[in-house]
C-alpha cells in the first residue's frame, strides 16, 4: 500500500467520523428540543386536569385561567434564562450549557409528576407547581436557542434551513407522543385512578428521556466555527452580553418581532387547542387530543419541507408568504376548530399548520443566522425568549380570556390575524435583512 493510498484512507475515515458526529449533533439537538417541548406541551395538554387538582374553584373557567397563568409564568423567566445561558454558552461553549439545560428541564418536569395536589397540602401545591414551571422556563431559555445554534454551526451551508427545521420539527412530536399517551391512559384507566395517579405518568417519563438525550450529546463536539472564535478570544476580556447589545440591538428587535408570530401560533396549536376545542367546540378530551395529534404530526412532517424551500428561495420570502397566509387563514381556521365537529376541528388545525410551516421555513433559520458566531447564543436567546415570553406563554391565557370576555368562540383567530398583519408590515416596509448566504450576496450586489 502506497503512502498516498494510506493517506487517502485516513482522510476518508476522518470525513466519515466527522459526518457521524454531525449527525449526532442533529440527533442531540432534535432530542433536546423534543424533551423541552414535551415538558411544556404536557402542561398544556393536561390543563383541564391540572386546573381541577391544583387550582380548584367553583368556576371551571377560573380554574383554567389560573392554570394557564401558571403556564405563562415559565415564559416570564425564559429571557432571564436566555441571558444567563446565552452569555455562558458564548464563553464556554454550547455543548456544556446544553448538558445543564436538558438535565434541569427533565428534573423539573419529573418533579411535577411527584407533586401532591391542593386537596393534600392546600395552597402549597399550586406554589410548588409554579416553582417547577419557573425552573422549566429558566432552563428552556437556554435550551430553546442553544440547541438550534449548535445544530446550525454544524450544518452544511446549503442545508442550514433543512437541518434547523428538522431540529424544530421535533417540537411538534411531543404533542403527538404526549397526546397519545394521555389519550391511552385516560381511556384505559378508571377516571378516579387517572385523576389520582394516571396523569402523572407522562411527567415522570421526562427524566429518562432527558438522560437519553444527555447520552447522545456526550458523543458530540463543538463546531470548528465556534472553536475558532474561542481560540481568538481566549486571552481577551470578553463580555458576550455587552457586545450583543453594542452590535445587535436592531437585529435583536427584528428577531423578537419575527419570532413573536411563530411563538403565538405554535402555542395556540400545541398548548391551547386541546382545551379550546373542549370548552369552545364542545368535543370530548379524547376527540380534542386526536385532532391535535393529527395536526402536530402534520406540522412535524411539513416543517422540514418549509426548511428546504427556505434553502432554495431564501428566508425572507418564506417569512412574507407565511405571515400573509396566517393573516388570511387564521380566522377561518379558528372558526372550523370550534365548529363542534371532529372532522372540521381536524381540518381547521391542519389549515393552520400549513402557513405556520411556510413561516417556519424562514424564521427558524433567520433567528440564529442573522447573528455572528461570537454573540449568536446571547443575542438570539434574548430576542427569542422575550418574544416567547410576551406572545407564546400568554397565548393560551389571552385566548381563553378573549373567548370568555366577548363570547365569540373564534375571537383568538382575530388576535392571530392582527399579529400576522403587524409582522407582515414589518417585513415589507422595514429593512429586515435576508440572511441566507447566497441571497444575501445577491442583495449586496444588487445594492451596488
Amino acid at each position: 500500500m502506497t503512502v498516498s493510498t494510506l493517506k487517502s484512507d485516513v482522510d476518508a475515515s476522518e470525513k466519515q467520523q466527522e459526518k457521524k458526529m454531525k449527525h449526532r449533533v442533529l440527533a442531540g439537538g432534535s432530542i433536546g428540543q423534543f424533551i423541552e417541548f414535551y415538558d411544556f406541551t404536557l402542561y398544556g395538554l393536561s390543563a383541564v386536569t391540572l386546573s381541577a387538582l391544583f387550582f380548584p374553584s367553583q368556576s371551571a373557567l377560573a380554574g383554567l385561567l389560573a392554570t394557564f397563568a401558571a403556564f405563562g409564568v415559565a415564559f416570564l423567566v425564559r429571557p432571564i434564562g436566555g441571558l444567563f445561558f446565552g452569555a455562558l454558552g458564548d464563553k464556554i461553549g454550547r455543548r456544556k450549557v446544553l448538558f445543564i439545560t436538558l438535565l434541569t428541564i427533565g428534573l423539573a418536569t419529573f418533579g411535577i409528576g411527584l407533586l401532591p395536589t391542593f386537596a393534600q397540602i392546600g395552597a402549597l401545591a399550586p406554589a410548588l407547581l409554579v416553582l417547577c414551571r419557573l425552573v422549566q422556563g429558566f432552563s428552556a431559555g437556554g435550551e430553546s436557542v442553544g440547541a438550534p445554534a449548535f445544530v446550525f454551526e454544524h450544518a452544511p451551508l446549503n442545508r442550514r434551513g433543512f437541518w434547523l427545521t428538522i431540529t424544530l420539527a421535533a417540537t411538534a412530536l411531543p404533542s403527538v407522543v404526549g397526546g397519545t399517551l394521555i389519550l391511552v391512559l385516560s381511556t384505559t384507566m378508571d377516571p378516579a385512578n387517572f385523576e389520582a395517579y394516571g396523569w402523572r405518568i407522562p411527567f415522570l417519563l421526562a427524566l429518562p428521556l432527558a438522560l437519553f438525550g444527555l447520552w447522545i450529546r456526550a458523543k458530540t463536539e463543538e463546531s470548528e466555527e465556534f472553536k475558532a472564535v474561542i481560540l481568538k478570544n481566549q486571552h481577551k476580556e470578553y463580555s458576550p452580553l455587552r457586545q450583543a447589545f453594542a452590535e445587535n440591538k436592531l437585529r435583536m428587535l427584528q428577531v423578537a418581532f419575527v419570532m413573536a408570530l411563530t411563538a403565538m401560533g405554535f402555542y395556540f396549536l400545541s398548548g391551547y387547542f386541546v382545551s379550546y376545542v373542549q370548552v369552545s367546540g364542545n368535543l370530548s378530551l379524547e376527540m380534542s387530543l386526536l385532532a391535535n395529534a393529527v395536526a402536530m404530526a402534520a406540522y412535524a412532517l411539513l416543517l422540514p419541507i418549509g426548511g428546504l424551500l427556505g434553502d432554495k428561495f431564501g428566508r425572507k420570502p418564506m417569512l412574507i408568504a407565511g405571515s400573509a397566509a396566517l393573516l388570511i387563514l387564521s380566522i377561518p381556521c379558528f372558526w372550523l376548530v370550534t365548529s363542534g365537529s371532529l372532522p372540521l376541528a381536524i381540518a381547521g388545525q391542519l389549515l393552520f399548520v400549513i402557513p405556520m410551516c411556510i413561516y417556519g421555513g424562514g424564521c427558524y433559520t433567520f433567528f440564529v443566522e442573522i447573528f455572528t458566531t461570537k454573540t449568536r447564543f446571547t443575542s438570539a436567546a434574548i430576542s427569542y425568549n422575550i418574544a416567547y415570553a410576551l406572545f407564546g406563554g400568554t397565548a393560551p391565557f389571552i385566548g381563553t380570556w378573549l373567548v370568555s370576555t366577548t363570547g365569540i368562540s373564534m375571537i383568538p383567530g382575530v388576535y392571530m390575524a392582527a399579529a400576522a398583519l403587524i409582522v407582515l408590515c414589518l417585513l415589507v416596509f422595514t429593512p429586515v435583512p435576508e440572511t441566507h448566504p447566497l441571497f444575501k450576496k445577491q442583495e449586496a450586489t444588487a445594492a451596488k
